[in-house]
């Protein structure tokens, strides 16, 4: 338990500092030695933005409307360069013909308009709405977004789904709720323990790594698997790459998917993979809902080849009212509020100004988009 304990404290001290950091002197003391990027595992940029060909000195960049507070901040992150405020993403496009910088839109009308865009910070990590767009795809406009800044809360929220599941307590709220008294229900006769269970985190990003951590410190056996390299943190016994994921799948009795939605990914999660999956093991979904075949997963569930699921994402979104997935039982079902804190709000700005700045100097962005990857 120390390692959550440690955690706790560590996410304490984020919302301590966060006044401090959003001031210009903290963040020039955070840049100076990637304080910011290590505090939320953010990689870093090989090179600095002043070699890629198109970059120069911004002169305008459109911001979302803010608070006097994040904008006084962000003005100071960028001295010199005109900062415009628009409240929706019909104003960003009346503005961004001459703009150099896009923050917190993107799409392909936008791109297009914006003939002399260079940069487009994300406000989210999700880039599927825009990495493959032709300007992002062409090297045109550098994609930056927030991967790995709200992988601590989200990873709380799948710990919350996988504690719910195997423990019943989204039935017993049910029975709660009728002031049933439940303790003779066959929910008591299914309830488990996680410690010394085997989690597969698919895809060892950010997010899965966060949750990664958090399954060892509760004493589960933690697997993984990357698109790209089998390294790992030493508190997962061993990362596979993805065409491994079936035979990982087939031991495990909690899969989360943590994966960014691409080619690679959209429709991974389909009847094969649940029918790999124990009929005992949990499904929790905190990616994207594309990346699984939504059909597929409603048969796993309603036949019992897997004993439930969590998902936080899905497919469509919103869920329709008359969904089969809200009436099954084995469910735990929120509407894609996972990444929602009571300090994601600071931790969001943080990123955004420090990447301000470096843009406005010329230096190593954070959290770059690879567009090759899309994500």
């Amino acid at each position: 338990m120390k390692a959550l304990i440690d955690m706790r404290c560590w996410r304490c001290a984020v919302a301590a500092v966060a006044l401090v950091l959003l001031t210009t002197a903290g963040m020039q003391a955070l840049a100076a030695d990637d304080t910011l990027a290590t505090r939320f595992n953010l990689p870093v940029a090989e090179s600095p933005v002043r070699d890629h060909p198109r970059w120069r000195s911004p002169q305008r960049i459109i911001i979302p409307s803010v608070g006097e507070d994040i904008l006084s901040n962000l003005q100071a992150a960028a001295p010199g360069v005109e900062l415009i405020a628009v409240g929706s993403r019909e104003e960003a496009l009346a503005r961004v013909a001459d703009a150099d910088g896009l923050i917190g839109f993107c799409d392909e009308a936008l791109l297009r308009a914006g003939t002399r865009l260079r940069w487009v910070q994300l406000l989210t990590a999700g880039v599927e709405q825009c990495v493959d767009l032709d300007a992002i795809q062409a090297g045109d406009v550098l994609l930056t977004n927030m991967q790995g800044v709200t992988g601590a809360v989200i990873a709380e929220h799948v710990l919350a789904m996988m504690l719910s599941l195997n423990r019943g307590l989204h039935q017993f709220m049910v029975a709660q709720q009728r002031g049933h008294w439940a303790r003779g229900d066959a929910v008591v006769e299914q309830m488990t323990v996680l410690q010394g269970k085997t989690l597969l985190v698919v895809g060892l990003g950010g997010i899965g790594t966060e949750v990664a951590e958090r399954a060892h410190a509760l004493g589960m056996r933690v697997v993984a698997t990357r698109g790209s390299r089998r390294e790992g943190p030493d508190f997962v016994s061993y990362v596979g790459l993805s065409d491994e994921v079936l035979d990982l799948a087939r031991e495990a009795d909690v899969v989360v998917n943590a994966t960014p939605l691409t080619d690679a990914t959209r429709g991974l999660f389909d009847a094969a993979f649940f029918e790999a999956m124990p009929s005992h093991a949990l499904f929790i979904n905190v990616g994207r809902g594309g990346s699984v075949v939504t059909d597929d997963l409603v048969v796993a569930l309603g036949e019992g080849h897997i004993a439930g699921a969590g998902l936080d994402v899905h497919d469509p979104t919103p869920l329709p009212s008359d969904h089969p997935l809200w009436r099954l039982p084995n469910v735990v079902i929120t509407p894609h509020v996972a990444a929602r804190t009571d300090i994601g709000r600071e931790e969001r700005w943080l990123v955004t100004m420090e990447n301000l700045r470096r843009y406005v100097q010329g230096e190593r962005m954070l959290a770059v988009v690879d567009p090759e990857r899309q994500y």
